[in-house]
């Protein structure tokens, strides 16, 4: 089993969670990046830095992981490419992107894109506190049990 990381975006603890998953169930991440980051020291980890441009580490992400596989990323239109190709991806925060949820989460996410367009509403999502890293933490279990069961 592999699991990918989106690691531009992905909060430092979910990392580190994922990484902590891994070296207990023994299965590889793979960190994609479009810039340089510290690779963790473990021989199970990755880094995959690719070139720089629009989506080219979402393009990335989408070309290699496969069925069975688990991307964790926050960009819901790289999550909704990666659900149509049978991948199974994860939020940050706990929220697993499916096929059921996928095009209410793409029209809230372009609902607040317009929104923030026409400056009606400001910023991001909050700070990533204790409950988004337990909330991950159990959807992380869980998938990843669902995966090795096949």
């Amino acid at each position: 089993m592999r699991v990918w990381i989106d690691a531009d975006a992905c909060p430092k603890a979910a990392k580190d969670q994922v990484i902590k998953f891994a070296l207990k169930r023994q299965f590889e991440v793979v960190l994609v990046a479009g810039q340089s980051q510290v690779k963790p020291t473990y021989t199970l980890v990755k880094l995959i830095v690719v070139p720089s441009g629009p989506d080219a580490a979402d393009d990335y992400l989408v070309e290699h992981a496969v069925p069975g596989e688990l991307v964790i990323c926050s960009d819901v239109p790289l999550a909704d490419r990666l659900v149509k190709k049978g991948v199974a991806a994860l939020d940050p925060r706990g929220k697993e992107f499916d096929a059921q949820n996928m095009g209410e989460r793409l029209a809230v996410r372009n609902l607040f894109t317009d929104l923030r367009e026409q400056g009606q509403v400001g910023g991001g999502q909050g700070a990533y506190g204790e409950r988004d890293k337990q909330a991950f933490a159990n959807a992380l279990d869980r998938i990843l049990t669902r995966l090795a069961r096949g």
